[in-house]
C-alpha cells in the first residue's frame, strides 16, 4: 500500500541518544524529496519544538520546520482547550512543557487549579508533588503527558514521566487522563496535524510498547525498525505484530 503520510517517533528512529541513524536521515530526505507530509510524533516533554527542530539541524544534519514536531506537550494543550474546563493550571515537568502551556494563554494556579498536568521533570520535589496532589484532592483534572516509566539514557534507564504520575495516583487514589503515545488523544490530534485520516498513514518506530502499539490500538498501520528500544528477537513472541518489521529504515519501500 501506498502511504499519503508518516507519523514518525524521533529517539530510537532518526537518531538514537546523541548518536545519529543514518538511515534515519535517509528515510527524512526520501519524504521531503517525494513531498510526502509527514509529522514526528514524540512522548518528549523536556523540548520545544522549535528546539527540537533546531536539535535535529545541529547534531544530525537534517532540516525540517518546527510545525512538523507534535509533541506530547502540544497533545495535552490541545486537549484541555477542547475539553474546555477551565484555565488554570499547575505542572510537574520543565521548560519545553511549562512555557508552552503558558504560552498558549493558561494561567498558573497552585491552589485551585482546572488541571495539574505531570511530566518529566528532573528538578521534581517532595514540595511539587504535595501541591499537585492537594489539587487532584480537590477536583483538578489530572493529567499525565506520557505513560513512559523510563527514560533510556548513556547511564541507563532511568524514571520517566510515567514514574512520577505512578507517584500521584497512589497518593491521590486517582488514575490520569494519559495523552502521548500509545493513547487516542496524541494519535487523534496528530491525524488533525497532517490533514490525513487513519487508513492513509503510517506509524513508524523503534518502540514497540508505545509507538508501535499506538498504531495498533487506534487502527493505523505501522511499521516498527529494530534500530532502537524493541529487539530482533523479540519479534516472534509480540503479543501483536506489526503491519511491517525492518532492520533498518533504509529496506522501507515508499511504492509497495
Amino acid at each position: 500500500m501506498t502511504y499519503k503520510g508518516y507519523l514518525i517517533d524521533l529517539d530510537g528512529t532518526i537518531y538514537l541518544g546523541k548518536e545519529p541513524i543514518p538511515a534515519g536521515k535517509r528515510f527524512v530526505e526520501e519524504l521531503q524529496k517525494r513531498d510526502l507530509p509527514f509529522l514526528f510524533v514524540t512522548n518528549n516533554t523536556t523540548k520545544s519544538p522549535a528546539t527540537v527542530a533546531q536539535r535535529l539541524a545541529d547534531e544530525f544534519d537534517i532540516h525540517v520546520a518546527e510545525e512538523t514536531i507534535y509533541t506530547a506537550s502540544l497533545a495535552t494543550i490541545d486537549f484541555m482547550k477542547d475539553d474546555n474546563k477551565g484555565n488554570k493550571v499547575y505542572v510537574i515537568g520543565e521548560a519545553g512543557l511549562i512555557d508552552l502551556i503558558l504560552d498558549a494563554g493558561f494561567e498558573w494556579e497552585e491552589e485551585q487549579p482546572d488541571y495539574v498536568v505531570v511530566g518529566l521533570d528532573s528538578q521534581v520535589t517532595y514540595e511539587k508533588f504535595s501541591i499537585a496532589t492537594l489539587a487532584i484532592q480537590k477536583g483538578a483534572t489530572f493529567i499525565g503527558t506520557n505513560p513512559d516509566k523510563n527514560i533510556p539514557t548513556e547511564r541507563g534507564l532511568l524514571p520517566g514521566a510515567g514514574s512520577l504520575i505512578s507517584f500521584l495516583e497512589t497518593s491521590t487514589k486517582t488514575q490520569p487522563v494519559f495523552i502521548g503515545k500509545p493513547e487516542a488523544t496524541i494519535m487523534e490530534k496528530s491525524l488533525q496535524r497532517i490533514g490525513l485520516k487513519k487508513e492513509e498513514v503510517l506509524m513508524v518506530g523503534d518502540n514497540y510498547e508505545t509507538d508501535i502499539r499506538s498504531g495498533i490500538n487506534n487502527q493505523i498501520d505501522s511499521l516498527l525498525v529494530l534500530s532502537g528500544f524493541t529487539p530482533k528477537a523479540a519479534v516472534p513472541t509480540l503479543p501483536a505484530a506489526p503491519t511491517y518489521v525492518v532492520d533498518s529504515l533504509d529496506e522501507w519501500d515508499f511504492d509497495q
